[in-house]
């Protein structure tokens, strides 16, 4: 996460452009082209003598043939303005801005120079995008766009800017369109000796622009995406020119929302300060009341009073105060410059207001929000000075807060999906200019739900931390991990050379979470399933980048977890048809859109159907018919199951209902998942739906798989089957088998029944290995007293040799196919007297 206060060194650019004194303006001024900086360092015996700069182009006489061979050394600015890394970000801006520079020659602790700040450094990295987003461009134009016709003459052009101490001119163009002359522009005049007549030979358009009330955010994403530094302004309703935007203009503003809020509560009292000293008397009151610290001063600055609140703010008495200078609280952290500033802008304007950083007495320092009026004679002269300042620590703090919640994520200290999907826009913009690939990366945590299930949520906040640790520490500087929400993290490579580099990483990914994590005296190996999307070819926008990096991740762990999966076109067109399937099934549970088919159990030895079992059904109206091969796992998948279980359970006890009154009726099986004995209402709700039916409990079988019989849940299961067979239901295991029953649990269960699975009876009687199987089963069914019944039944050989393994009960389509209630209705009348049931021909 980043420093509350970052220091210039952090940001400086390096590779510093330099010349030597006797260098021609020519010669400097392609270096500076070919570099594309705004300015160059004059150096003697490796030394900085001075600075020439694209301002400096302002004063230049462009009608002098010789120009171009002129030395920088007449030219150029000295000395140069510096600063040191350490010195904190705000700093330099708070300089920049009272000095009118454009850039801070930054030095190291040996006073070596090191780089340059710009004004663009300071805009891009002072993190203020979340208020710019909040102002629009027209509240930090101050004043009309300086306007050129461009039949003009280029000297007399460069005469204007400079009297207007402007960086650039909007100029008329002959088409009636806006262009555009810059102080870079005259560099490459100079540069390649060219010599131009008219202002219209230079100027280029047309002149890219925003609406007046467009937000501040947006100039500045534009600025960026273009690479300029001034913007044209419009109005927004006659869309005519009003204003030319610059990275001066938006570094002045930067500020405003601090001071805003503090300047409005001021107001009236600047306004009772400044009318005249003979107000003093009533803001005495005032003045001992207040919260803000007060400080009156003579006309030569020596402290003559100070509040209650001074005292408080600086830990200096009155007695202290009075007499001394306001020098008395000086940090030493402003330069002379800085002060020579304030009292010159007093003097001209009668008043100052900014921030400032002042010490207490015990030695501490603090930023304080100050602001010093004058306060006049009857002859116009400044006979006093009032201050009135606050201490903004904790504001700064607030909003520095502010900043981290709304862009980092608190757990981990990681980016969050807001700051994400800004970095993947300004990524994307650099990858279309530079025409290069990025890659973004989605991570899942496999299977992350059980350890916050068995050992809480701080376990599980441990492990997340851990997490983003092993995923920056990988990433390192190459890209940015943020965290999406969860255990859901992303990881945005800005620029990738091809797909090997990234299949690198995800290895090394998943490699290093095979380290075991130390969490509450615990050992825990986790692991991730990686999806990546990349830049042209998968998406051109954020979000859909996102995305797709999202469903290649899902691919990853069909694959089988722990796994990395590209996104392909595939992979849209399967989520898409599942989701559309999805709602459909969701619309169906909602509607009654599903129904049950019954398929018979029958004793073929006594030729009797013995019982039903329910299978649901689904047609969809747009989608035809849907297998439920398909539509379970998929309402398992989305947690349907339950909603799909209780609609089956409705419909076969209506039914029953129905044939009971009709006359004789057979118990009907219901399939159970785990999922829903797992739920602690799952007994209580289906003795609801039995008696709102009125429906015996002995009609229903509950077919559970082995899945359900969980053993680290013995207990609870062993209970909940107690109560439900006390409750009169039968109870039964489908698909014996496929399982991993223990045999010592089994025999504990009170079940009635083992139904041994198709795959089983499939390819009986030639597969000896399933005749043995299939004898065990019957077997072990008999010693512990259960009743067996044979599934996929498909031919009469298979219903034979299971009446010779003592397996008399079968069901498949040998004997019926699954069919509707209707057709229950019918086998009922002629199936359960004994004998009555006629076999199907074959």
């Amino acid at each position: 996460m980043p420093s509350y206060d970052p220091c210039i060194g952090d940001l400086v650019s390096g590779g510093l452009l330099t010349c030597l004194p006797e260098t021609s303006l020519r010669e400097a001024a392609t270096k500076m082209q070919a570099a594309q900086v705004s300015c160059i360092l004059v150096c003697q015996d490796d030394r900085v003598v001075g600075i020439w700069t694209e301002g400096d182009a302002r004063r230049l006489d462009f009608s002098d043939q010789s120009l171009g061979d002129m030395p920088v050394k007449d030219w150029m600015s000295h000395p140069v303005v510096s600063a040191q890394t350490s010195t904190p970000l705000n700093e330099a801006s708070l300089m920049m801005r009272q000095r009118h520079l454009r850039r801070l020659l930054v030095l190291d602790d040996q006073s070596y120079p090191v780089g340059l700040i710009t004004q663009s450094d300071i805009v891009r990295h002072q993190g203020v995008e979340h208020y710019l987003m909040l102002r629009d461009v027209g509240s930090s134009l101050t004043s009309a766009p300086l306007v050129l016709d461009h039949q003009l003459p280029l000297d007399d052009a460069v005469t204007q800017l400079r009297q207007r101490g402007a960086e650039a001119a909007v100029v008329q163009l002959d088409d009636g369109q806006f262009g555009i002359i810059t102080e870079r522009d005259l560099i490459h005049l100079l540069a390649d000796d060219v010599h131009v007549a008219s202002l219209g030979e230079v100027a280029h358009g047309p002149l890219i622009s925003v609406t007046r009330n467009s937000s501040m955010l947006n100039a500045v994403q534009t600025l960026r995406e273009h690479g300029f530094r001034h913007l044209g302004v419009r109005d927004d309703e006659s869309g005519e020119l009003c204003g030319l935007l610059s990275l001066t203009d938006i570094l002045s503003s930067i500020e405003y929302e601090y001071v805003q809020r503090l300047r409005d509560a001021l107001a009236d009292r600047d306004k009772a300060l400044r009318a005249s000293a003979e107000h003093l008397k009533l803001a005495h009151k005032v003045i001992d009341t207040s919260l803000d610290g007060i400080i009156i001063t003579n006309s030569q600055g020596v402290i003559q009073l100070v509040n209650p609140s001074f005292t408080t703010l600086t830990g200096y008495s009155a007695d202290e105060a009075v007499g001394q200078t306001p020098a008395l609280l000086s940090s030493g952290r402003h330069p002379a410059e800085f002060y020579d500033h304030m009292w010159t802008t007093l003097e001209e304007q009668g008043f100052w207001q900014g921030e400032i950083w002042n010490k207490r007495k015990n030695g501490e320092i603090y930023p304080e929000w100050l602001t010093i009026t004058a306060i006049h004679d009857e002859a116009g002269d400044a006979c006093q000075y009032a201050a009135i300042f606050s201490d903004i620590t904790d504001r700064k703090l607030k909003e520095e807060r502010i900043h981290t919640l709304a862009y980092f994520d608190e757990l981990t200290g990681l980016a969050n999906r807001r700051l994400l999907m800004d970095r993947m826009r300004q990524a994307l913009a650099n990858a279309h200019r530079h025409r290069h690939q990025m890659a973004v990366l989605f991570l899942d945590l496999d299977l992350f739900k059980r350890i916050n299930d068995t050992l809480g949520h701080h376990a599980g906040d441990a492990v997340l931390r851990e997490v983003a640790f092993r995923l920056e520490s990988q990433v390192g500087e190459s890209g940015s991990v943020a965290r999406l929400g969860g255990d859901e993290f992303s990881i945005l490579l800005p620029e990738i050379r091809d797909t090997r580099s990234i299949e690198t990483l995800c290895l090394q990914l998943i490699e290093r979470f095979q380290s075991p994590i130390e969490v509450m005296g615990q050992q825990l190996v986790i692991s991730t399933s990686v999806g990546i999307s990349l830049y042209p070819q998968d998406g051109d926008d954020a979000a859909k980048l996102l995305k797709h990096a999202d469903t290649a991740m899902y691919r990853a762990k069909e694959l089988g977890r722990n796994h990395y999966s590209f996104f392909n076109a595939d992979m849209s067109a399967h989520n898409q048809q599942e989701l559309i399937m999805e709602h459909a099934l969701r619309r169906a549970l909602d509607h009654g859109g599903l129904s049950v088919h019954y398929q018979p159990k029958v004793d073929v030895a006594r030729q009797q159907m013995i019982g039903l079992e329910a299978l649901a059904r689904w047609h969809d109206p747009k989608l035809g018919k849907i297998s439920p091969v398909v539509f379970i796992p998929l309402a398992e998948k989305l947690g349907l199951i339950d909603a799909l279980g209780q609609a089956v359970l409705d419909q076969v006890c209506q039914d029953l209902q129905r044939w009971s009154q009709k006359g004789d009726v057979v118990p009907v099986a219901v399939n159970v998942s785990a999922r829903q004995m797992g739920d602690r209402d799952f007994l209580s709700r289906l003795q609801q739906t039995i008696k709102l039916y009125q429906v015996n409990p002995g009609l229903i079988e509950l077919e559970l798989t082995e899945s359900c019989l969980v053993p680290t849940k013995a207990e609870r299961t062993l209970t909940l089957l107690q109560r439900l067979r006390e409750s009169g239901f039968r109870l039964s295991i489908d698909d014996f088998g496929t399982g991993y029953s223990s045999l010592a649990y089994l025999r504990r269960l009170p079940l009635d029944t083992l139904k041994i699975d198709a795959g089983f009876v499939r390819e009986l009687p030639d597969n000896q290995d399933d005749v043995q199987i299939v004898t065990a089963v019957i077997g072990l069914a008999h010693g512990l007293g259960l009743s067996v019944v044979a599934e996929g039944v498909e031919t009469a050989l298979q219903s034979e040799l299971l009446s010779t393994l003592g397996c008399t009960v079968c069901q498949g389509f040998w004997l019926a196919r699954p069919a509707p209630a209707s057709q229950v209705v019918q086998w009922l009348a002629d199936g359960v007297g004994p004998g009555s049931w006629l076999l199907p021909a074959h």
